[in-house]
């Protein structure tokens, strides 16, 4: 980008910068449209605007709801953030809508099943006009409509041992949305040797477990016991999950990562959050 297009980008932050502050506001913020029209101007990803004013400390008008509990640094580190997430259904559906939201800037999206009807009770992505949809395709859609500026890769694949390491490599952190404890096994063997942390989550019926996992970490074996005594199940074979498991499970796999991210606040390490909604019953246990 040559110095005369730095200096249109930086004249139109600066006018924004001094606008008088909304009411509601102490603070400048840029909308959608000002941040497209500056991208222009500058031949730049919508992201390199929104950190160009956070820089300047401009909230981008989409984040103004997060300023104080996330800083404008801090924004910037979620915008520079790389996170996979493996399984896009009942925990992934809601994993991808919030990370969405809170606006980590690249989502790589996997899952190579398509949507059925009896995904409608609890799937946040599934709808009557998405049957027979993948669910990791229309992930990606459904980010496009919430935020423009975040960066997709989708695979439409179900992991193995192989495939998923060229998946996660380079990405900053893993979230665990997948529907059986074998694939969980192989994706935390692959988290490790890329060295990447990896935030496990699980769901049936009205409970549900989270923990985060480093690399040097014993991890799921802690949880399951070895993973030698678990075959993946065959297709067909469902397990009970009504909707409000996932959405509670994800929200918390979300908030785990954003700790890590940010690397503030305390973590699920080396321990185990258990809930049961049943009985509204929460325990956090610790971990070998």
């Amino acid at each position: 980008m040559g110095n005369k297009n730095i200096m249109n980008i930086a004249n139109e932050l600066n006018k924004i910068k001094e606008k008088p502050f909304d009411k509601e506001n102490d603070f400048s913020v840029i909308s959608i449209d000002e941040i497209k029209k500056i991208a222009k101007l500058g031949n730049l990803s919508l992201i390199d605007v929104e950190i160009a004013a956070l820089k300047k400390e401009i909230m981008p008008e989409r984040y103004q709801r997060n300023y104080a509990t996330i800083s404008c640094s801090e924004q910037i580190k979620l915008l520079q953030s790389s996170v996979a997430v493996i399984g896009c259904g009942g925990l992934g559906g809601n994993i991808i809508e919030l990370l969405a939201r809170l606006g980590i800037g690249k989502l790589t999206l996997v899952d190579g099943d398509v949507f059925s009807e009896n995904n409608l009770n609890r799937q946040l992505l599934c709808s009557e006009k998405n049957i027979n949809r993948n669910k990791a395709e229309t992930a990606a859609e459904r980010i496009g409509q919430i935020n423009s500026s975040i960066i997709t890769r989708t695979y439409p694949i179900f992991i193995d041992s192989v495939s998923i390491h060229e998946i996660i490599k380079g990405t900053d952190l893993v979230v665990d949305a997948l529907d059986n404890i074998s694939d969980r096994f192989i994706l935390e063997k692959a988290c490790k040797k890329e060295k990447i942390p990896f935030i496990f989550g699980a769901v049936e019926g009205l409970s549900g477990q989270v923990s985060t996992i480093f690399p040097q970490d014993k991890g799921l074996e802690s949880i399951y016991g070895p993973s030698k005594r678990y075959i993946k199940k065959k297709k067909g074979s469902r397990i009970s999950v009504v909707s409000a498991t996932p959405a509670l499970i994800a929200s918390f796999q979300v908030q785990e990562a954003i700790k890590v991210l940010l690397k503030r606040g305390t973590i699920l390490r080396k321990k185990v959050l258990l809930v049961n909604l049943e009985d509204l019953d929460i325990n956090i246990l610790e971990l070998d």
